[in-house]
């Protein structure tokens, strides 16, 4: 059984991210490994790609390439075409220059954020355009487009680690060829190691990982079915989602209170801001006993609705 009201102090922690605490203990005893290197040499290209302390820092070395003057703009586009965006992406444009959500003449640069681990839809019509597209693909480490060209399209391509792996930092910088790619200056030595020795670990599980969400994504999506929920984004086998994004057609009436109602219990959630969805986590270390959790804990929820004493 669940507990539907668990003291304060023993709640469960699920992250969006796969990481847990046990996984600390874990990630430090690993062995010195250089799979990850041979894996990204294989598919970036040798010298194409550095490791950086997170996706933030990844776009700021991409950023610092195009000499941006205060005044300028980046411009932010996503595969929903809705406004939200996180502050990771808007705070690492505003140190450099403005940003806005529409090309326009000012625009100096693209920035494509895949949303979700779904592709922006209209790449090579961006590619069209003549500007410098950077490829925020943070969400879409394993995600692929049907021309296979995810990641590809840019100058650059950006991916964050612990979206799909257990582990607290690291990202990566790719440069598709027009510039050499910059080092990290945030990473030391010991950083550095750290993260190739436990990527390389978890690369190796690849396909173990990739069926582990696939299960995951198919379990989680159906129990949502059953509660009214459905589908944000159109999924396919080229497609790993990061998170389950759900259209909440109207079921709650109040998401901001479902966010603070699941975070107490232990959930880490968050509404998508701009419609009327929301998302929970569907990673690889959940199992169906957990997605049976978050639909007991959306349950007490729909069924006190979001006026009642519920904590």
């Amino acid at each position: 059984m669940f507990e539907a009201n668990p003291d304060p102090f023993l709640l469960p922690t699920y992250r969006i991210s796969p990481f847990r605490t046990e996984d600390l203990t874990r990630n430090e005893t690993l062995p010195e490994d250089d799979f990850a290197a041979e894996y990204f040499n294989n598919r970036f290209g040798k010298g194409n790609w550095n490791y950086t302390f997170n996706g933030r820092e990844a776009i700021h070395l991409a950023l610092e390439n195009y000499h941006l003057q205060p005044d300028d703009l980046v411009t932010i586009l996503t595969t929903s075409e809705n406004f939200y965006i996180s502050s990771c992406v808007t705070k690492s444009i505003e140190k450099f220059c403005k940003w806005n959500r529409e090309i326009v003449p000012e625009t100096k640069v693209i920035l494509v954020n895949h949303e979700f681990g779904y592709p922006h839809p209209q790449m090579g019509q961006l590619l069209a355009t003549g500007l410098p597209i950077i490829e925020d693909c943070c969400t879409t480490f394993f995600s692929q487009d049907e021309a296979g060209k995810l990641g590809q399209y840019g100058d650059f391509s950006v991916y964050s680690f612990p979206k799909f792996f257990p582990i607290q930092m690291g990202g990566l910088l790719v440069s598709n060829g027009k510039f050499p790619v910059k080092e990290s200056q945030e990473l030391s030595g010991n950083h550095t190691r750290f993260i190739q020795n436990v990527i390389s670990h978890f690369l190796k599980q690849e396909t173990a990982i990739l069926q582990k969400r696939k299960e995951n994504w198919e379990y989680g999506v159906n129990q949502f079915l059953k509660l009214g929920f459905t589908t944000r984004f159109k999924t396919s086998e080229n497609i790993v989602p990061s998170a389950l994004l759900l259209n909440n057609k109207g079921l709650i009436e109040n998401l901001n209170a479902l966010k603070i109602f699941l975070n107490n219990h232990g959930i880490q959630n968050s509404v998508f801001y701009g419609e009327d969805a929301f998302f929970i986590p569907i990673h690889q270390n959940l199992t169906p006993t957990d997605l049976d959790y978050f639909s007991f804990v959306f349950s007490i929820f729909m069924n006190h609705n979001s006026n009642a004493d519920v904590r």
